[in-house]
């Protein structure tokens, strides 16, 4: 099965999808652009409906990104100076960053080593009298059990903000994320597995009071033109972007189901790798990233030689968020958090994009052996 190098490929490629749906995103563009209707109008309100569908929540409210989306949840759970909130010391800065901006201070829970998520079972000694919420991040496309964590969140009177953002589509016993806590954030960033053709987001959630009050707030905090109810944000979702996502939605399942399929053929050929510990294939995975564990130091190493025969990868989150100079305010040392920091050193995320072809992935598991030797 071991082929030579025939092209360089890139750690994600975007061409390949816009050659598979670029006329109907263009007609549909011209459309909206004759319309005369930018923002918010029937072009957003139909693929919020669509989204909420998919989804399985009652309510979906389109924003201008996931970041937004992050912000907007914490600003009507009424989350502010003085709370604490429990995340993940191993995802993007916007996700604690957000906690920050309305005044709260981000409580970090180490993660799970093999699913990289929020070990569940560190997160009840981090709660105290402070504490108001969870924000749990399903990261890479891995879905959080969200069984265990309402349970947790229930037990201890806290509100559940699922940040979705890498994993739309991915489920968790039947129900997909987004649906299973108070609240659902997902970013539609162009690389994400639904993605837009710039910045957008979404929040979904089944509660209609939290859906009004997010509404007001991503509209200067107005339920009426020009009478503002509270401090709010100009977060609104553009109808060019919704129509690029209301088609794409279509085609969402069908991307997911290419990922798992290219993660089972990574699967099949890195567990006989020594030096790689790859992912668990757990249920609902959606893949949006394909990421190993390099031991003993090797993973830059590796980069580089990957990258010279080639094949582009990517390093996520060498800095824990817990070490970020941002937060060197709350204390945290290194070494505190074992798990992630020792991932930060050792993850490596290979080629993930749904149209990868099997003579691609070929190609880059012999540059991985040939690199590995």
């Amino acid at each position: 099965m071991w082929c030579k190098r025939v092209n360089s490929i890139p750690a994600f490629d975007l061409t390949q999808q816009y050659r598979l749906i670029g006329e109907e995103v263009g007609a549909k563009t011209l459309e909206v652009l004759a319309s005369g209707h930018y923002i918010n109008g029937s072009t957003v309100e139909r693929f919020e409906q669509q989204f909420a569908s998919y989804i399985g929540v009652t309510d979906c409210i389109g924003c201008n990104s996931g970041t937004d989306a992050l912000y907007l949840a914490l600003r009507a759970l009424g989350i502010g100076v003085g709370d604490e909130v429990i995340t993940t010391p191993f995802t993007f800065i916007s996700t604690a960053g957000m906690i920050s901006a309305v005044g709260a201070t981000p409580v970090f829970v180490d993660v799970d080593p093999q699913t990289f998520n929020l070990d569940l079972g560190k997160i009840e000694e981090a709660i105290t009298p402070r504490t108001k919420a969870i924000i749990p991040v399903h990261l890479f496309g891995q879905p959080v059990d969200m069984t265990r964590l309402m349970a947790i969140a229930q037990s201890h009177h806290l509100w559940v903000i699922e940040d979705a953002a890498q994993a739309a589509g991915a489920d968790w016993a039947g129900a997909k994320v987004g649906s299973l806590g108070h609240i659902g954030c997902f970013s539609f960033y162009p690389t994400k597995n639904l993605g837009a053709c710039g910045d957008a987001g979404a929040i979904t959630t089944n509660d209609g009071a939290i859906a009004a009050r997010i509404k007001m707030l991503r509209n200067h905090g107005q339920q009426q033109r020009y009478r503002s109810e509270a401090v709010g944000i100009n977060s609104r979702l553009d109808a060019l972007q919704a129509a690029v996502l209301s088609i794409k939605l279509n085609y969402l399942e069908g991307w997911n189901a290419q990922r798992r399929a290219i993660a089972e053929r990574y699967d099949q050929f890195l567990n006989h790798l020594f030096g790689i510990t790859v992912p668990p294939a757990l249920a609902g995975h959606v893949w949006h990233q394909y990421t190993i564990q390099v031991e003993g130091g090797k993973r830059d190493d590796l980069r580089q030689k990957l990258q010279d025969q080639g094949i582009g990868s990517m390093i996520y989150y060498p800095v824990p968020l817990h070490l970020q100079p941002v937060y060197k305010y709350l204390g945290y040392l290194a070494g505190q958090l074992p798990v992630t920091e020792r991932l930060a050193q050792e993850v490596l995320s290979l080629p993930m994009f749904p149209e990868l072809s099997q003579e691609q992935q070929e190609q880059i598991l012999y540059a991985l052996k040939d690199s590995l030797v």
